[in-house]
C-alpha cells in the first residue's frame, strides 16, 4: 500500500508540475525541484521522477537520495545504463546527458548540498550506502 500511494502523489506532482509548468510542484521545503524523464532500463519506457536539484557549472545537480533508503532510485540505475535523458525546469524542456559525481567532485557538491538543504545530511545518516550525486549537463 505504501508503495502505492508513493506512486501515487508522484504521479500527481508530475501532472501538477507539468500542466502549470512548473509554476506549482517547483520548490518542496526551499528547495527546486525539476522533472527528470529517463528510460527504462529493463522497460524501454518514458519514467518521470520529480527531484531536488541545485546549479552549478551550467548544470543540474540531482540527489540519489531515495527517501534514505539503503538502495539507489530506479531512476538512477536507467541513467546508468541510458545517460541520455529529458528535465523540464519550470517551463524549459532540455536534453541532457547525466554524469555520477566522482569522489572528488561529489565532496564538494555533497556540502554545497547540505548548505542549500540541510536535510540530506540525516538522509546520510539513515542508510549504508554513498548517495549518489548526478550531474545532468544541456546536451
Amino acid at each position: 500500500m505504501r508503495k502505492f500511494l508513493f506512486k501515487l502523489v508522484t504521479a500527481i506532482h508530475v501532472l501538477v508540475y507539468r500542466l502549470t509548468g512548473g509554476k506549482f510542484g517547483s520548490e518542496m521545503r526551499g528547495f527546486h525541484m525539476l522533472l527528470l524523464t529517463t528510460t527504462g532500463r529493463k522497460t524501454g519506457k518514458k519514467r518521470t521522477t520529480p527531484l531536488g536539484y541545485f546549479e552549478h557549472d551550467g548544470g543540474y545537480i540531482v540527489i540519489g537520495s531515495n527517501a534514505g533508503l539503503d538502495t539507489h532510485p530506479a531512476w538512477f540505475h536507467n541513467l546508468k545504463s541510458q545517460p541520455r535523458a529529458t528535465i523540464q525546469v519550470k517551463g524549459r524542456q532540455l536534453e541532457v546527458s547525466a554524469e555520477t559525481a566522482d569522489p572528488g567532485k561529489r565532496s564538494q557538491l555533497w556540502a554545497r548540498l547540505v548548505e542549500v538543504a540541510p536535510g540530506y545530511a540525516d538522509y546520510a545518516k539513515q542508510t549504508n550506502r554513498e548517495i549518489p550525486l548526478v550531474i545532468l549537463r544541456p546536451a
